[in-house]
């Protein structure tokens, strides 16, 4: 379990050690903030060639390449957004108003749209604006996932955040809800915080959904009414990394970095079978298919209704005989359940994967536990005020239970970190 952020110094910072008596002061200060460590020079090998020098994946400091720490001399371009942190906490709208999408807006979800642009709405809001139809595009209704193009002219009504807490103690119920964050937590500081997110536990509500993240985090607001923010999704079934905004300045930067991939996410999975190769990609397009009881991603031809394109790198880190496999992917897109049904289209799905795992005769080896075997092991996403956030996410309980059973060693050297970023 990793908790650490790392900073950048500029050449200019370094020289500046050489005066006398810069040093100690120098060190002093580092020793408040955290260790620094030293990039390292950009790894020139193919993907998949293993180096064996390499440290394991828990274990090895991750390289800096500039996705994701910059030199300093780029710190006030990085830090960019903060210039607009006045707009984005102002107040919200009481009147109805019409905005236009902006270049870099385009594409967006709506959802998210709403998100970057009032980052203090709660996510019951924005679907309750929209289901209304209280929120216009051009015109017309429009739904929470459709996509905004440059230009659109978007009608928003009023809007209010939840009415802040009079009293300054919590019940009984919050301060157990409380105490379940904190057990969660894997990082936190004064903009971010990264939760461990058990399997079981969703992060958004739904039809008769009484307990998620979103809900929980209501014991957090502050005395404004604001409370931290989800950043992205992780499945109910799946565990591991949960990025989350304290403020609305970190909620503005860190959705930026996701719309512009400059986050990089990588997940474990137990599947059914060895890939073969051991390392590839996996290009699909995607589309949501509706059924009375459940909805799938199926795989789409490009050019069908509501397809989005997809792309997974994969890597086998160990294989159990030819029974299974341990993989390591990283995902490139984001798109609802894309791991999973990545998996299954190259007929290695995920074990335990209730939607997507239909292998006729296949047994679930004698002591596993037949549930989702998907973490989502890490993430490493700049920091809003500078550095690079890095965080990895253990084993969940069952999961671990399977690697102890199949003889695995989680502490081995993953692939992937050696895959394309696009």
């Amino acid at each position: 379990m990793s908790r650490r952020i790392k900073r950048t110094t500029s050449p200019g910072d370094r020289a500046k050690g050489h005066e006398k008596g810069r040093d100690k002061d120098r060190a002093n200060e580092r020793g408040k903030g955290g260790s620094a460590q030293r990039s390292r020079k950009p790894d020139d090998r193919k993907f998949g060639e293993r180096k064996t020098s390499d440290r394991p994946f828990a274990q090895r400091a991750p390289g800096k390449p500039p996705r994701f720490a910059e030199p300093r001399r780029d710190r006030q371009e990085r830090v960019e957004p903060a210039a607009g942190k006045q707009a984005a906490e102002q107040p919200l709208p009481t009147k109805v108003q019409t905005v236009v999408v902006t270049a870099d807006e385009n594409g967006m979800r709506v959802d998210r749209f709403l998100e970057a642009r009032f980052p203090g709405l709660s996510f019951s809001h924005i679907q309750r604006i929209v289901r209304k139809g209280e929120l216009r595009v051009n015109g017309k209704r429009a739904d929470s996932k459709d996509r905004l193009e440059e230009g659109q002219s978007v009608r928003i009504p009023p809007l209010r955040l939840d009415t802040p807490k009079t009293s300054g103690t919590l019940s009984e119920a919050e301060a157990k809800t409380l105490q379940a964050l904190k057990d969660m937590t894997l990082y936190e500081d004064d903009d971010v915080l990264v939760l461990n997110k058990p399997a079981g536990l969703a992060v958004q509500g739904g039809s008769g959904m009484t307990r998620h993240v979103d809900q929980m985090l209501e014991v957090m607001r502050d005395a404004k009414g604001q409370k931290p923010r989800l950043v992205h999704r992780i499945d109910r079934e799946t565990s591991g990394c949960l990025l989350i905004a304290k403020t609305r300045f970190a909620a503005s930067f860190l959705t930026g970095a996701f719309r512009h991939r400059s986050a990089r996410k990588i997940y474990w999975a137990l599947v059914a079978g060895v890939p073969k190769p051991k390392q590839g990609r996996i290009s699909t397009y995607l589309a949501k298919e509706e059924s009375e009881e459940d909805s799938i991603m199926r795989i789409a031809e490009h050019g069908d209704e509501g397809a989005s394109h997809a792309v997974t790198y994969y890597a086998v880190v160990e294989a159990s005989a030819t029974k299974l496999a341990w993989v390591s992917l990283k995902p490139v897109t984001g798109r609802t359940h894309q791991l999973r049904a990545h998996m299954a289209h190259i007929d290695h799905a995920i074990v335990g994967d209730p939607k997507y795992f239909n292998k006729e005769n296949w047994q679930l080896p004698g002591g596993l536990q037949n549930r989702l075997h998907l973490l989502a092991r890490r993430i490493v996403i700049p920091h809003p005020r500078g550095g690079v956030i890095d965080v990895s996410a253990p084993l969940p309980p069952h999961m671990l239970q399977s690697w102890n059973l199949l003889g695995l060693e989680a502490d081995r050297f993953d692939p992937i970190e050696n895959a394309p970023e696009e």
